[in-house]
């Protein structure tokens, strides 16, 4: 049997979240969500944008990593792996600033997980990549759409 290392799973399981009985990826995207709220009471939204975007690389980076190592031991995409579905929030949360209403911080959430969990436009093919940059590529698409879709809705209410 392969040994994967605790950090690994910390890592993959989004600090645990993906042990969630119920929906792990929308736990995922819940502590994520609720990571960068926090962080939007304590920084300007210049700081907040460059937060998240650290977020999304470094997560991305160390989710590929990680999820190539848990994969070992739980098969292929395995549900309890979310870091994917965190890097996925934090994408449309990117054009969501500090001073923005809460509503579209939720609005961000729900967007991401619509896309996430329906794969359109292309976002199932995305998990034709193998190993933990199939599991990472979906989300990161999904996000992108999200963000999108998000971008048009506060260019609408103006």
């Amino acid at each position: 049997m392969k040994k994967v290392s605790v950090f690994d799973i910390l890592i993959a399981t989004g600090f645990g979240s993906g042990f969630s009985p119920v929906a792990p990826g929308t736990a995922g995207a819940i502590l994520a969500t609720v990571i960068w709220w926090i962080l939007s009471c304590f920084l300007t939204t210049p700081a907040l944008c460059v937060t998240t975007a650290a977020l999304i690389v470094v997560f991305t980076i160390l989710g590929i990593y990680t999820t190539n190592k848990v994969e070992t031991i739980w098969g292929e995409d395995p549900s309890r792996v979310v870091v994917d579905e965190m890097v996925g929030v934090w994408i449309p949360l990117l054009i969501v600033s500090a001073n923005d209403p809460f509503w579209l911080m939720l609005l961000a959430f729900v967007l991401f997980r619509l896309f996430d969990i329906f794969k359109p436009l292309g976002i199932r093919k995305m998990e034709d990549f193998k190993g933990g940059t199939g599991v990472m590529m979906d989300d990161i698409l999904a996000g992108i759409y999200s963000l999108i879709l998000l971008a048009l809705i506060k260019w609408v209410i103006g």
